[in-house]
């Protein structure tokens, strides 16, 4: 299951890991947030020990979503050492985020 993150644990789960990190900013009244969620859980599973996978809600963590300038959801950012190495927004197929995050591992 992604883990939850928020402005509070944000940078303590993601920022300070030293495996990569996927994290999908979404929101609840987002369709196409909708789309990507089941995929990001998917990948969570599938990858659970290789890699951190998280989501963060938008509208309960503006502080970490404003740092990161996400304007359009689903925004999902790939990290590794802290620092963010690829990104991708709006819903695309698991094999796009799958293909990403093998990168960074």
């Amino acid at each position: 299951m992604a883990l939850e993150l928020t402005d509070a644990n944000f940078a303590e789960l993601v920022e300070k890991s030293d495996k990569p990190v996927l994290v999908d900013f979404w929101a609840e009244w987002c369709g196409p947030c909708r789309m990507v969620g089941p995929v990001v859980e998917e990948l969570a599973k599938d990858y659970e020990g290789r890699a951190v996978i998280g989501k963060v809600n938008v509208d309960t963590n503006p502080e970490i979503a404003t740092k990161y300038g996400i304007r359009n959801i689903p925004a999902l950012l790939f990290f590794k050492n802290g620092e963010i190495v690829d990104k991708q927004v709006g819903a695309v197929p698991r094999s796009v985020l799958e293909e990403k995050l093998k990168a960074q591992l």
